[in-house]
């Protein structure tokens, strides 16, 4: 029988395991292909859904070079700003197409990529600083919708329902309210790239 509430609760303990890569953990030297890959699966294996899946595979991370979405290599080495643009890929990869991919990110490369005084680096730094209070206000709204969904199916209609088919039910419910928000959020993501995309139609050159 399912049991709604320790599923709830071991999301919200794997979700305790979860962090993003920090800034110290990344090599200082350039390195290359084999290495950039291996690391990435040793520090992100925690967010596989299976034991098999890749994190990012060498044909991938080729693929965002040719698409200019990453800078190439330099004499087949990746050196720090590479790994922080592929720490940003690997984020946004599962819910933007690669077009969307390159355009979010285009200014971040074109502009930051080595850049003495803002690099790809202390934007990485900026942008997860945040992680820790944004971490608790995630767990906070998705505690709302699975206490929310536990609510549902409490009129007549369910009131022949089993205590087994209502959990299901329930955790359906909750399974909606996470994904409409994903659904919402991914809505925001595309519009801003639509905006880069306008702005820069309407820039010299383009």
């Amino acid at each position: 029988m399912m049991d709604n509430k320790k599923i709830f609760d071991e999301m919200l303990a794997y979700l305790d395991t979860i962090s993003y890569v920090k800034p110290d953990k990344i090599p200082y030297i350039d390195i290359y292909m084999d290495q950039v890959t291996g690391f990435m699966e040793e520090h992100l294996r925690r967010v596989k859904r299976h034991e098999d899946d890749k994190i990012l595979t060498k044909t991938m991370i080729n693929n965002y070079t040719k698409a200019r979405i990453l800078p190439h290599p330099e004499k087949k080495k990746y050196s720090r700003e590479h790994m922080f643009m592929l720490l940003f890929i690997y984020y946004y990869k599962g819910i933007l197409s690669l077009d969307d991919l390159k355009v979010i990110l285009e200014d971040v490369k074109n502009e930051h990529f080595k850049h003495r005084d803002l690099s790809v680096e202390d934007i990485y730094k900026e942008v997860f600083s945040m992680e820790a209070s944004q971490m608790d206000v995630l767990k906070n709204d998705i505690k709302q919708k699975y206490e929310l969904a536990q609510k549902t199916f409490s009129g007549k209609k369910a009131s022949g329902l089993s205590a087994e088919e209502l959990d299901k039910l329930r955790l359906f419910s909750f399974a909606c309210e996470l994904g409409f928000d994903i659904y919402l959020k991914q809505l925001m993501l595309e519009n801003i790239c639509d905006r880069l995309k306008d702005e820069r139609s309407q820039k010299p050159g383009h």
